[in-house]
């Protein structure tokens, strides 16, 4: 007689909505605590190839291990601060060109708008002044708010090293309390969903810095020959922008015109940086994503629109960058039980990835149908540590502190 027992179909699907009801209000109201702590976890099993190599390689121990890991991060990010921190500060130096540039570009709408809509230069300047003056009102707000997600930011910044710290230290801790969740006949799939998660997060990561440098530097040069000052600046930020999919490059495409105009007089230049961005993207979406990023995690495009808009409603920007690493999660999760199988299929992608133009047929970047049965090298996989490997652990740790 089989223990399993057969809900019906009303009875799963109202099961499905309280929990992502609950799910969502949780990630809401706690955006402020789960955000930083998701985004260490990346972090974590990012940085996880390099405290293994200084442990089996150089045979540092595992605490020193963590910590060189953790520097070597924060130096990393340091440094393009500091980068990013010395370009503004050059831009800054021609603050009085800029503000004559804003003030020429300024005096031409003016112009534009007087022409088409008949309004004169006194009647817009008095619909600025109310705006001005309405947008005083809520100044006070404002101005809480920014100095309050400013603050968010600053301990964000504190606390993500030290959970990343944190989850590379305990790593072991974790997978053994994993291990005990479930029944000692289900160690091995256990094992086998956190190898792939670890695969997918860390192949999706690399292909996402990857495609960073190469759109920062395609964007650099491109701007560069078009002439636009503060071509590095723009560069850098085109291509930090461009983690977020979909909606960043938007974002970096209208702050770099906006940059362009204030360091030139000449409108014509507006066209060339329209001109290098639709270029950028093209080889962006048509080479290095379905290279580097799509044929690591294969999500079809309409779950990861959907998901962005989602993370963006629950944690704002960082929810957007969460977005696609938590769903590529779910699926390996789903592909590998069962019952949830069919929902792993619904967020995976299917289509042909090859095509055929002038008898061209372009190559499929290694994407293949996952299979819900896949092999798993037991070497390179996490092992779920017994009572009697942590009481070796411990007996070894002690004999170390006698010496």
């Amino acid at each position: 007689m089989s223990d399993t027992i057969k809900f019906p179909l009303y009875f799963k699907l109202s099961a499905i909505l309280i929990c992502l009801t609950v799910i969502f209000i949780t990630f809401y109201f706690g955006q402020e605590i789960i955000s930083p702590v998701l985004l260490s976890l990346l972090f974590a099993i990012m940085l996880r190839p390099v405290v293994s190599f200084l442990i089996k390689k150089l045979r540092f121990p595992h605490f020193v291990a963590v910590v060189f890991a953790i520097v070597l991060f924060v130096l990393l990010f340091l440094g393009v601060f500091y980068f990013i921190s010395m370009q503004i500060s050059e831009m800054a130096n021609d603050w009085e060109k800029i503000k004559n540039n804003f003030y020429y570009h300024f005096e031409h709408l003016q112009r534009m708008i007087r022409d088409n809509f008949h309004l004169s230069k006194r009647e817009q300047n008095e619909i600025i002044t109310n705006a001005a003056n309405d947008s005083m009102t809520s100044g006070k707000e404002i101005v809480g708010t920014t100095l309050s997600s400013f603050a968010d930011i600053l301990l964000n910044i504190i606390l993500i090293p030290i959970y990343t710290f944190l989850f590379l230290l305990y790593q072991n801790h974790f997978i053994t309390f994993l291990g005990k969740l479930v029944k000692p006949e289900s160690h091995k799939k256990l094992l086998e969903v956190l190898y792939q998660i670890k695969i997918a997060v860390q192949s999706y990561i690399t292909g996402l810095l990857f495609e960073m440098i190469t759109v920062s530097v395609l964007t650099t040069l491109g701007l560069y020959l078009i002439g636009c000052e503060y071509f590095i600046l723009l560069g850098i930020i085109t291509g930090i922008l461009n983690l977020i999919p979909y909606i960043g490059i938007l974002f970096a495409g209208g702050l770099t015109i906006a940059v362009s105009l204030s360091g030139s007089t000449d409108l014509t230049i507006v066209f060339g940086v329209i001109g290098v961005n639709l270029i950028v993207q093209f080889i962006d979406n048509n080479i290095l994503v379905p290279m580097f990023v799509n044929s690591k995690v294969q999500i079809n495009a309409l779950v990861s629109i959907i998901g962005i808009i989602i993370g963006n409603i629950l944690g704002g920007i960082t929810g957007m960058f969460l977005a696609i690493p938590i769903i590529a999660i779910l699926k390996v999760i789903f592909d590998r039980i069962d019952t949830l199988e069919p929902w792993g299929y619904l967020l995976g992608d299917d289509l042909p990835k090859t095509y055929e133009w002038h008898k061209i047929k372009f190559p499929h970047y290694s994407y293949h149908i996952t299979s819900t049965n896949a092999d798993v090298d037991t070497d390179l996989a996490p092992t779920i540590p017994t009572e009697d490997s942590i009481k070796e652990d411990e007996n070894s740790s002690n004999d170390t502190v006698d010496k």
